[in-house]
């Protein structure tokens, strides 16, 4: 089972993930945690992307595809995967279908948690991390017992510069600008589906696994 997980930043499709991964014991492979693999195991591959990040570069997209592809030769892939935060863009997704195509596979799903730009706004900006311990909470869905304090250390909580409602309007831009032509991509292969992100996460899960079957 190939599954790609798709939605905007905030949409929860992280957690998803993991809890899949989980239920279908599969592993949740997301870029960043490829790049940072390769470099701590000083691979080939590693070493290439380094040189880009190091210089405060992207990492080509063919060399992106290749530390996926690499990544899927792992046993624990034997069974499929979840793909997180890749592809981005439409050559992305082009050229990691031509990867998978030269080796015989194709992805099977690609699961797009649906939430409208407001609703993730007032999710987003209403995070609140710890300056001490750097611990994560929410006003409305996890908030501290004493308002604007840390529960575990007691240290002030502050909103992060990636939750405030306009870096969050920013990012969302960009995201329908570049992601979300992926849905028409995939769904003219005929593997897009769609859900409900605005419901409680165990309520979306549900109906992730009623897609992908038991």
């Amino acid at each position: 089972m190939k599954i790609i997980m798709l939605g905007a930043p905030g949409a929860g499709k992280g957690t998803q993930a993991k809890m899949l991964a989980a239920k279908y014991d599969i592993p949740h492979i997301s870029t960043g945690d490829i790049f940072r693999a390769n470099i701590k195991n000083g691979t080939e591959l590693g070493a290439k992307a380094k040189e880009y990040m190091d210089k405060g570069l992207l990492v080509p997209d063919e060399l992106v595809v290749d530390l996926i592809m690499d990544r899927f030769q792992a046993d624990d892939c034997k069974n499929g995967y979840i793909l997180d935060g890749f592809p981005r863009t439409i050559p992305q997704a082009e050229a990691l279908d031509k990867a998978l195509a030269a080796v015989g596979e194709s992805i099977d799903y690609a699961i797009n948690v649906e939430v409208p730009d407001e609703n993730i706004v007032n999710r987003m900006s209403g995070r609140r991390a710890c300056v001490g311990c750097g611990a994560t909470y929410h006003i409305k869905y996890s908030p501290t017992k004493v308002e604007g304090k840390c529960d575990t250390c007691g240290a002030d909580l502050i909103i992060r510069d990636d939750d405030k409602p306009e870096t969050v309007l920013n990012r969302l831009n960009v995201y329908h600008e570049q992601t979300q032509p992926l849905i028409d991509f995939y769904s003219a292969k005929g593997v897009m589906k769609e859900v409900d992100g605005t419901v409680d996460m165990n309520d979306v899960f549900d109906a992730i696994v009623a897609i992908l079957g038991e």
